[in-house]
């Protein structure tokens, strides 16, 4: 028989009492946001009330017998500890004051005390001895609906890709012999090839679909089968095959284009040279026009000016190679020219020397090679002349008469390369986070006592806080790079300068954030992560290098920061910086006016959680970063530096602002994109995504924000808090997440990711 407990207005606060009591260290914030809450209850008559604000007196804490009445009131009943609730506690509490009430209300203040109390519900069975019920995954998301929202415009397209790898040759196995992962990776794009991807993104008038934001789409979804495969496509389709799409005309097209993207033609994208790396502007070797043959001979100039690191040399017959054109004795500067290196029976041309570069830390499965050429002759034709032509007589003319424009605006064609890299550094950090989660929501290790089951990994506070916002950012890239490929597709924008720039900044920080996710990854999986099968370690080699290629991210960041300086003149004269400085004075003058002690110490919820507050925040840094920046440079201008010298010295702040710009951006574009949801569930759980990822970003940069005076001690520590809380809000939830990432089960292979 029940034995009559407390009231029930008394009794649904009990928990909170004991939890916020248990460690002797309740503290003022613990106090204030349960005291407000009492405030607010009017199902409290006035003694109540008085009794329960009795009990948050630090001077006159509840005696060890009051302590352990609490717990006795709480174990000593069938009520069940819900693993997997968003707000266990306030659960927990609700099915006590049922169990010895009948017909009794419940205060849903409770739910606001648990958010706010700043407290982990990830061990309340081991303070209340109850039993628990182990749901590792709430149902009240569903995956397919979340996989829905992620898929957009291009369900069908992805759905179609996603059935096709569901083929026997997709089969993930561990590799030891380079050669034959090389050929089997070859099938691999033969195979897509035939089946229609290959031409993806290439016109109508060639078999294609024009799909460029689709081919983005299908390039991550590789990375789930192999990062070789994803890579070695890439080259094909993307570099080779794009080059001639978006450098060349259209007798181009007609001649090359279709077999490259049915890989009849197998080519090769030769632009950056050893000696030289991320210096295109200053590669060395030469494409001179010779008017008594009207034909183009290339040539590698010295020792380091081979193009090197080229993906599929081994396989290719035909490269893309980028050189100074030389016409009538004068540089027109940088093109692109088809040049034939292999025959029928596939052997190297007279000229051309390759050279293999061997095994590497990953994407053994792609043929990256070194190129040199020795006077070798190609027609004028060859060369790709959308922007840059050589006319019947031996003239060269462009419709773009300033060289530097002419340059970024053939470089500028390719940058979808750069957005693509991202994707597939994406998809690679889903799939390990996908593993990763996985095997916590079913690998168990320790508790403090042997009558019950040891704790799911995913339910230790360290592992959640590890995981589960680099979850959250993985959400956030999606949308920013479906975004930035939207944009980047937009014909109507034909100055691409601030396209250029945002995906300078975020395959910085996207690749980078990969790379730090597998690790993690890794790390959270302990030795089973280290093993092949389990995927993570292959991951871990493939994806390393995406930080490098199709731009080094360091460089990268450089420019996205010199794109956020565009305002200013070309010679970063003293003029130019008078009028910026002037309008960015103004702007940081408004910004900083609301920075008091009041607002770098708010703590409340409804503030730090709100994205009024991130958007300012990051905003800030970024202005704050420009502003400074501007200063610094002018400064050392007036005492007679050279704009270039100056710029080396301002490099390590050039590189936080292309960060910090680039993070702006990502939650900005993220944020417009939830606010257009019009699914009111997932609508709330994208809203605390984008929330997490602001908060773990600010939280980052706290060193710099306290050094502004943004943020105080206090606000800073609340900041810290709210990620934690909400990484355990999010944690009946982080199973749905992964899965809303799409990945088929047929890729889904690691072995820690489906074992019991």
């Amino acid at each position: 028989m029940k034995k009559k407990s407390y009231a029930s207005e008394i009794l649904q606060y009990i928990p909170f009492f004991y939890v916020i009591w248990s460690d002797n260290l309740i503290t003022v914030s613990e106090i204030n946001v349960v005291q407000r809450a009492i405030e607010k209850d009017r199902t409290l008559n006035i003694e109540n009330r008085k009794l329960l604000l009795s009990w948050l007196n630090p001077k006159h804490p509840p005696k060890n017998a009051t302590l352990k009445e609490w717990k006795q009131t709480i174990s000593s009943t069938t009520v069940k500890l819900v693993e997997s609730d968003t707000y266990p506690l306030s659960t927990l509490s609700q099915n006590l004051v049922s169990y010895y009430h009948e017909d009794a209300s419940f205060n849903d203040q409770l739910k606001h005390i648990e958010v706010n109390l700043g407290v982990q519900p990830n061990h309340y069975n081991h303070l209340f001895d109850v039993d628990v019920e182990h749901n590792s995954v709430s149902g009240y998301y569903k995956a397919s609906e979340i996989d829905e929202i992620l898929k957009g415009k291009h369900t069908k397209l992805i759905d179609g890709f996603r059935s096709a790898l569901n083929n026997p040759i997709f089969e993930w196995e561990v590799h030891r012999n380079k050669e034959k992962f090389r050929d089997e990776v070859l099938y691999q794009v033969k195979y897509l090839a035939d089946e229609g991807y290959g031409v993806t993104a290439y016109p109508e008038t060639v078999g294609g679909q024009n799909d460029m934001e689709g081919y983005a789409h299908i390039f991550e979804n590789m990375m789930y089968v192999d990062g070789s495969l994803t890579i070695k496509f890439g080259v094909q389709f993307g570099l080779f095959g794009g080059s001639i799409q978006k450098l060349g005309t259209r007798k181009h097209h007609e001649t090359y284009l279709r077999d490259a993207g049915t890989a009849a033609l197998l080519g090769c994208f030769a632009m950056t040279e050893t000696g030289h790396g991320s210096n295109v502007r200053g590669i060395k070797t030469t494409a001179t026009y010779t008017k008594e043959t009207d034909s183009i001979i290339i040539h590698t100039t010295g020792k380091n000016d081979n193009k090197e690191y080229i993906g599929n040399a081994l396989h290719s017959k035909m490269a893309s190679v980028f050189a100074q054109l030389i016409v009538n004795g004068k540089n027109e500067g940088v093109h692109a020219i088809l040049v034939p290196v292999r025959n029928d029976a596939h052997e190297l041309l007279p000229g051309v020397t390759i050279k293999d570069n061997g095994y590497k830390l990953g994407l053994n499965g792609v043929d990256n090679g070194k190129i040199w050429f020795d006077q070798v002759s190609v027609p004028r034709e060859n060369l790709l002349n959308k922007y840059g032509d050589i006319t019947a007589d031996g003239t060269y003319h462009s419709d773009i008469k300033n060289p530097n424009k002419r340059f970024f605006t053939m470089l500028g064609t390719l940058v979808g390369g750069r957005i693509c890299v991202a994707r597939a550094g994406l998809g690679g950090a889903k799939f390990a986070l996908a593993v990763a989660v996985k095997h916590a929501l079913k690998r168990r290790q320790f508790n403090d006592s042997v009558k019950i089951q040891e704790d799911l990994l995913m339910d230790y506070p360290t592992h959640q806080l590890r995981l589960t916002p680099l979850v959250a950012s993985a959400y956030v890239y999606h949308i920013t790079l479906d975004k930035l490929m939207q944009t980047y597709c937009d014909e109507s924008q034909p100055d691409k300068r601030v396209i250029e720039t945002q995906v300078a900044g975020l395959k910085a920080i996207i690749t980078w954030y990969a790379n730090t996710t597998i690790q993690e990854c890794r790390e959270a999986c302990g030795g089973k992560g280290y093993l092949l099968e389990n995927r993570i370690a292959d991951l871990k080699g493939d994806v390393d290098i995406f930080t490098t290629f199709e731009g080094d991210n360091t460089v990268l960041s450089l420019l996205a920061a010199k794109g956020v300086l565009s305002d200013f003149k070309a010679e970063f004269n003293s003029a130019g910086f008078t009028s910026v400085l002037k309008i960015l004075g103004i702007q940081i003058g408004d910004t900083l006016t609301t920075i008091d002690p009041r607002y770098s110490n708010k703590v409340d919820a409804e503030h730090l959680y709100n994205s009024k507050f991130h958007k300012h925040a990051f905003e800030y840094r970024t202005r704050r970063l420009t502003y400074t920046l501007a200063m610094r440079i002018r400064d050392y201008i007036k005492k007679g530096m050279p704009s270039y010298q100056a710029f080396l010295k301002v490099q390590t702040h050039l590189l936080a602002l292309g960060k910090a710009y680039s993070v702006e951006l990502a939650y900005k574009t993220f944020t417009d994109f939830t606010e257009k949801l019009s699914d009111s569930k997932n609508k709330g759980l994208f809203e605390k995504l984008g929330t997490l990822y602001a908060l773990y970003e600010i939280r980052k940069d706290t060193e710099w924000y306290l050094e502004q005076g943004y943020l105080g001690s206090t606000k800073s520590k609340a900041i810290r808090q709210r990620v934690e809380r909400l990484c355990t809000e999010l944690r009946p939830h982080i199973g749905v997440l992964v899965d809303g990432f799409g990945i088929p089960e047929h890729l889904m292979t690691a072995p820690i990711a489906s074992e019991n």
